[in-house]
């Protein structure tokens, strides 16, 4: 491809493979075809679209895993948060294959990114009055505004791209790569900053003894005291693998959640994010038009019945199923951190106060990860950078089977997080570069399955997580990841070996042609 591995990597919902490159390809006219005219003085223009775009993008996701973060803590009751997650990852399976031609057709990709960004908005606002009724819409409708949203932004970033090419005289395949690793440098910062702003609300409220009035500390007597005491230390046996859904906060303090003027103020300040996102985006950011004369709409690709079909078909490619369940395993590793680490393990044994601080480590280990991992596959290949991920994430399962979490180990919570974000990284770089690998002039259908399975293998996790221990449920994470690698080592034991024609050899990733992608995407081979 024209685009480096690590940027498409970090796009987990992100639009399909042919909405970014058919925009490389510039459609002939009929009669002529006279190429855009820019002054030299475009491209600073063209880079502060970029950065606006970028910059948006961080304001709107520092918001949004600011409060996905939380969700199954701080709405913990009747597992509302975690099922608000899963209603998220549900209907954005559907939103990924239905609704982007549509949407961008109808509003344009400017417009598309700010009512993507406001259909977030419900989200955040729910939190105000978190019921399973104002809760659960707002998840859908953040699934359903997450595929137009991605494919919107790959758009025009690409078109950008190719305008900023035509002006500079850079190569479009260099242009891209900039724009898009100057899109993922704003947006891994969102972890970071939603995770910050949490932490420090929540961090800023006092031990619940001092909320206590005198009378109330009168009435204290020393078996209240000695229970507590005893809950402490029983937190550590409770905690962890131990720790089952339903856990009543009097038996784990750490529990307890903030107050409703904490969560108040922390939705109130993403709420401003997310209005300024959009806002950024209204008017900072130059329409397309200004740059697609001549191109092929994005009303013109694929439809999403027809990508559906092309879908179902590629499941009958056996590359397809030997790598179904790695992929599946992505979504359920990345569901089970969001879910039932940060409660089970940070919430419990140290605090809710401190999963935004967890959490940042996550994000700035599996950013910087990314980066860097294609670096490393040039020197050392594929399968020794796939070993170690596996090894990490076996030991780190392991690990959370046998650890008792408590705030005595406060470091060990920093290196879990920061190494379950470098195996997430190299599973999403290795196992996206696997797909174009194997199924070249196929991406649409092949990157739609990895959307696909990995969004499945997510919310089956949300969905059983408020039934099941966290010993369980790590057992199950455990089987999936050792079936997804015995997979992924039949496929590369076929590639090895290159003795089935249509299967092994060896494959180049490249850019396919406009013609050839479209004679791919016909169901009937």
């Amino acid at each position: 491809m024209v685009y480096s591995i690590s940027d498409k990597v970090q796009e987990k919902n992100d639009c399909s493979e042919a909405e970014m490159d058919s925009k490389f390809q510039r459609v002939n006219s009929d009669e002529n075809d006279s190429p855009i005219q820019f002054s030299p003085k475009e491209q600073w223009r063209i880079w502060k679209n970029v950065l606006v775009v970028g910059f948006a993008f961080m304001l709107q996701f520092t918001a949004f895993w600011g409060a996905s973060n939380l969700q199954s803590s701080v709405n913990a009751e009747a597992s509302l948060g975690t099922f608000t997650l899963a209603a998220i990852y549900g209907s954005l399976i559907l939103s990924n294959i239905f609704l982007p031609v549509i949407v961008i057709r109808w509003l344009g990709v400017k417009w598309t990114i700010c009512l993507a960004f406001l259909v977030y908005v419900p989200f955040i606002m729910a939190q105000f009055y978190p019921r399973f009724y104002t809760m659960i819409p707002a998840g859908l409708a953040v699934g359903f505004g997450g595929g137009p949203l991605w494919c919107a932004k790959c758009t025009y970033l690409t078109i950008l791209s190719e305008a900023y090419a035509k002006v500079t005289g850079v190569g479009a395949d260099i242009t891209v790569t900039r724009f898009f690793g100057v899109f993922f440098l704003f947006y891994q910062f969102s972890q970071v900053w939603g995770n910050l702003i949490s932490s420090a609300v929540l961090s800023s409220e006092g031990p619940a003894v001092a909320a206590l009035s005198n009378s109330t500390l009168n009435n204290i007597t020393f078996a209240d005291v000695f229970n507590v005491s005893t809950a402490s230390r029983n937190s550590e046996e409770i905690c962890g693998a131990n720790f089952c859904p339903g856990t009543v906060v009097e038996a784990i303090p750490n529990l307890a959640p903030p107050s409703t003027s904490k969560i108040n103020t922390i939705t109130g300040i993403y709420l401003a994010c997310m209005i300024a996102a959009v806002l950024a985006v209204a008017f900072g950011v130059d329409s397309v038009k200004r740059y697609d004369q001549g191109r092929k709409g994005s009303g013109s690709d694929i439809s999403g019945l027809r990508l559906l079909a092309v879908i179902v078909k590629q499941l009958a490619n056996p590359y397809q199923i030997l790598i179904l369940p790695i992929t599946m395993f992505i979504g359920a590793e990345q569901a089970f951190l969001a879910a039932d680490f940060t409660s089970a393990f940070v919430s419990c044994g140290w605090g809710i106060s401190n999963i935004g601080f967890v959490m940042i480590c996550f994000g700035v280990c599996n950013g910087i990860a990314s980066i860097f991992i294609g670096g490393i596959i040039k020197i050392t290949g594929r399968s020794p950078v796939v070993c170690l991920a596996l090894s990490l994430h076996v030991a780190l399962i392991v690990t959370l089977l046998v650890w008792k979490p408590s705030e005595q180990a406060k470091l060990t919570f920093f290196i879990i997080a920061g190494l379950w974000g470098f195996c997430d990284a190299i599973w999403l770089v290795q196992i996206n570069s696997l797909y174009g690998i194997l199924f070249p002039g196929k991406e649409e259908a092949a990157y739609s399955n990895f959307r696909l399975w990995e969004s499945t293998g997510s919310v089956i996790t949300y969905i059983y997580s408020p039934y099941l221990c966290i010993d369980v449920k790590l057992s199950l994470l455990l089987c999936l990841l050792i079936i997804g690698a015995c997979g992924y080592t039949a496929v590369e034991v076929i590639e090895w070996k290159g003795k089935d024609g249509e299967l092994g050899g060896k494959r180049e990733f490249k850019l396919v042609k406009s013609g050839e992608k479209e004679k791919s995407l016909e169901v009937a081979d």
